[in-house]
Parts: structure tokens; C-alpha cells; sequence
């Protein structure tokens, strides 16, 4: 269930269910006692805050079956009640307890608040008497349930309409929203919990979401786990390329993350100036003297070196422009980080358009924000789009490649739009030379066979869990030792 809807895949979802023979109703009653599970027994005094929409509808539903188990129930409704129309009229029709004007202080006297304002679909700012209701539940001190995502954010983006519910705890239906996992709308939701309401998965069939929640249930079917009959050849040849001599440890942190993500070999590309240096301080890591554009393209001339780094403590400038354009050349396939993305900040297309020369997808861009503005806000990436899922699929498409925007909500794309969101990066990965490690781990997984996209994602789900693995105190160091952890824990749950 790693799939994610946005407003109008889950209303197409519904569409092809009630198409299919199950009722609208039938599945806002179902939506709604699922809602009402989540309320504990000894939490007496409810009061659901309602309005106009189908996630009103819900509303109602809830508020009758806790009433019909016991609970004092409050119905305060936002708005005009006249507007309630089908299904939601219905299920408000239901309701045999009385429905009063939403008022601040009416949610300072109850134990327990549901949250029916508005559903995902919310996509204006929020003002009036429903800002004050929601500043009013944000302030009450007692448990929210948000029915479907918390009222004020946007299904689709995360975003914040304003103001928004902080929800105690969220139950949504049938499969999560993008809205659930970027920020800052995963903040609001607390646990979110999926409730099935009688819609089939295979309405996934007809919709054909393109947009995953990041784990080994997206990816997992292509991970390479260790054979028996395997070796270190089979495994690839990963490259990392070195920056000059005071500027070697990203370089080192990748080329180490490369190995411990599987990559058969691994070998350091250094300026000759900076190889004592990166010799002295790598062991299973091989290092060879490669001194600028020309000497790259020679060294990745040998085919079995099969995917190359480039830009961690590289250098900002045409050298590195040439060593990019030069590896783009080789034919093997490529993480850019940091550095190489720089470069072309005052030139981007030189950079698309290389890539887009390439006979197939299997370029990685990874940029941390400000490197993603420099790069692409000169194309106007952002003029028309301002959701983060978004945005990072139009640069995929514009780039031609698979990009990767870090943060603690990555979200990863490919040209044609498919795109995986990560949740589980705990705070402390925010940490220096983090980014330089997660490249490296993308190449060790490329290595071994993993096209681009699944490589990216994979790589960005192992990244958190290392990272929450090893716990407080991490350095970017740490992520590659605590690796081994995360994957026995994927191996036995791939074979098992």
C-alpha cells in the first residue's frame, strides 16, 4: 500500500467504486465508523467539528455511531448547512442529535475532538469562522482525530492553507496523500492510520498513480541481494572523483558509502596532488591518479567501471564542467552532487542537454535546495509550480534525469513523473558530509545493476534508516557503520 493519491486520483477512486456498484453513501458510513474506532471508550464528552464537504459527511457518520455507543456527542458545523449536498446531506440527515453553530468555545469543553472541516481537496487559504475554529482546536489541550488529513492542509503539497489542525492522530482511507508525508503537512498529522472502505485495489489498475511513499515495497523487487555464485566483478565498479588536497574527505565519504552499499570494487579518481593523501586513508577503497577532463574520459574508457561520482569537494568551476561533460561522454552511468550541479548554475541547458544526448536515463542529480534553486530557477522551475513533488518532477523532466531534492522529506523523480516521497530521516542526519555519503550509496546500488530511479529512492530509505539506526550524535562517518544493520534487516525481509 505504498501508493499515493492525490485529491482527484482518490475522487477518481471513488468514482470507479461507485460506477462499480457500491454506493456513495455506503462508503462514507464506512469511512465514518472507521473514524469512530479511533476514539477510545473513556474519552465521554466528543465533539465533531463539521462542514459542508464530504469530510463533513464522515463527520456525521462518526458522530452518530459514537452516539449510539454511549458518548456525549457535540455536532458544531462551519458554514452554511443548507450547502451540504448528496451523500453528506444524507449522512448529516442521519444524525438524530442536534447540530450547533461552530463557535471557539464550544471545543474548550470536551475530551476528545474530531476534525470533519475540510478533506484533502482544501486548496484556498483558510479565513473567518473557520480559521477561528481551527486556531480554537489547535489551543483546547485535548486529543484531535483528523478525518482524512488535518483541516487546513492540502492534500496534494503538504501545504499549509494558512492555518492549520494539529491532529493528535489522522485516518485517512483507502491509500495516504502526498499530503501525509511532505512537509510541513506531515507534521500536522501524527500517526496516520488507513482505513479500507470498500474500494478495491484494483481501481489502481485504471488510475495509475505515479507518486510512492519511499520503502523496500516500492524497490525492493530490483535490490541486488548477495548470491551464493556471486563476486566482487559481477558487483560493478563504482568511481568516485576527488576534489584537490584540502578537499578529499567528501570524496572519501562517498567512495566508503559505494562500498558498503555492495558495489563490487570501488576506486578514487585523484588529482596526483591529493593521492598520498587519499592512499593514506583508504584501504578496501583503491586510488588512482587521474588529473583532470582528459585522463577521466580515458580512465572510464574501460567499461567495467560502470558508474562515476562527481562533485563532492570537487570544486566550483570549468574544470569540473569539463570533468561532468567528460564523464557524460563515457557512457557510464552517474551521480552528480554538490559541485558538479554548481558548474552549470550560469549555463543549466549545457548540462540537459548532455544528459538528454545519452541513450538512456541513468543520471542522478542530487541537490539539496539551494543547489536545486541555482540550477533550475534560471529555467523558471518555479514560476509555475510551488509544491516540492511537483517541482522535482519538472526538473526531472527539464534535466532529463533523475533528481533527488534532500531534505526530511526527499522526494525522488524520473523524466516521466514517477516519483517516491521518504519519511523516516530522523533529525540528526542533518549532519555534514550526509549528502556525500547518499551519493556514494547511490552509486553502489547502480553498480550492482539498479536503474537510476530505484537506485535514488532505495539508497535515500537506507540513508534514514542507518541514520536512525546509529541514533543521536551521528556524523556522516557513522551512516556508512551502521549500514550493515539496516541491511540484514532488508535481506531477511526480501528472502524470508
Amino acid at each position: 500500500m505504498n501508493e499515493l493519491l492525490t485529491t482527484s486520483e482518490m475522487a477518481e477512486a471513488d468514482r470507479l467504486t461507485i460506477a462499480g456498484g457500491i454506493a456513495g453513501i455506503v462508503l462514507m458510513e464506512n469511512a465514518g465508523r472507521a473514524v469512530a474506532k479511533m476514539v477510545p471508550a473513556d474519552l465521554c464528552r466528543v465533539v465533531v467539528v463539521t462542514g459542508p464537504g464530504n469530510n463533513g459527511g464522515d463527520g456525521f457518520v462518526s458522530a452518530r455511531v459514537l452516539a449510539e455507543r454511549g458518548h456525549d456527542v457535540t455536532v458544531a458545523f462551519v458554514g452554511d448547512r443548507a450547502r451540504l449536498k448528496g451523500d453528506a446531506a444524507l449522512a448529516a440527515g442521519r444524525w438524530q442529535g442536534a447540530t450547533i453553530d461552530a463557535l471557539p468555545a464550544i471545543v474548550g469543553k470536551c475530551d476528545v475532538i474530531i476534525d470533519a472541516l475540510f478533506g484533502a481537496g482544501l486548496d484556498r487559504s483558510v479565513e473567518g469562522a473557520a480559521r477561528a475554529m481551527i486556531e480554537a482546536i489547535n489551543a483546547a489541550g485535548v486529543p484531535v482525530i483528523a478525518i482524512d488529513l488535518p483541516s487546513g492542509i492540502n492534500g496534494s503539497s503538504g501545504a499549509v492553507m494558512g492555518v492549520a489542525v494539529q491532529a493528535t492522530k489522522t485516518v485517512t482511507f483507502f491509500r495516504r496523500k502526498p499530503g501525509h508525508l511532505l512537509l510541513p503537512g506531515r507534521l500536522h498529522c501524527g500517526p496516520v492510520s488507513v482505513a479500507g472502505i470498500g474500494i478495491a485495489a484494483s481501481v489502481l489498475e485504471t488510475i495509475k498513480p505515479m507518486a510512492f511513499a519511499n520503502g523496500p515495497e516500492l524497490w525492493g523487487h530490483a535490490f541486488p541481494v548477495p548470491r551464493p555464485e556471486g563476486h566482487k566483478y559481477a558487483r560493478g565498479h563504482a568511481v568516485v572523483v576527488s576534489g584537490g588536497l584540502s578537499t578529499t574527505g567528501a570524496a572519501r565519504l562517498a567512495a566508503r558509502a559505494a562500498l558498503r552499499a555492495g558495489a563490487g570494487l570501488v576506486t578514487i579518481a585523484s588529482p596526483s596532488d591529493a593521492l598520498a593523501v587519499n592512499a593514506a586513508s583508504s584501504l578496501a577503497v583503491m586510488v588512482r591518479a587521474v588529473d583532470g577532463a582528459a585522463a577521466l574520459a580515458e580512465f572510464l574508457s574501460d567499461k567495467r567501471r560502470n558508474v562515476v561520482v562527481l562533485g563532492p569537494g570537487g570544486g566550483v568551476g570549468p574544470a569540473m564542467r569539463e570533468q561532468v561533460l567528460a564523464a557524460l561522454g563515457s557512457g557510464a552511468a552517474m551521480v552528480l552532487d554538490a559541485d558538479a550541479l554548481t558548474s552549470f548554475a550560469e549555463d543549466p541547458a549545457a548540462l540537459f542537454s548532455a544528459i538528454a544526448a545519452r541513450p538512456e536515463c541513468n543520471v542522478v542529480l542530487t541537490p539539496h535546495s539551494g543547489e536545486f534553486s541555482r540550477l533550475f530557477n534560471l529555467l523558471e522551475i518555479n514560476a509555475h509550480v510551488s509544491a516540492k513533488l511537483e517541482m522535482v518532477r519538472e526538473a526531472a523532466r527539464v534535466s532529463h534525469a533523475i533528481v533527488l531534492l534532500k531534505g526530511a522529506d526527499t522526494v525522488v523523480a524520473s523524466p516521466e513523473g514517477r516519483a517516491s516521497i521518504a519519511d523516516n530521516a530522523p533529525p540528526f542526519l542533518a549532519t555534514a558530509g550526509a549528502g556525500d555519503v547518499l551519493a556514494g550509496m547511490i552509486a553502489g546500488l547502480m553498480a550492482q545493476g539498479m536503474a537510476g530511479f530505484d537506485a535514488a529512492s532505495a539508497a535515500v530509505w537506507l540513508h534514514g534508516e542507518a541514520a536512525t539506526e546509529f541514533g543521536p550524535g551521528l556524523i556522516a562517518e557513522d551512516l556508512t557503520e551502521a549500514l550493515p544493520a539496516v541491511y540484514r534487516r532488508l535481506f531477511a525481509r526480501l528472502t524470508g
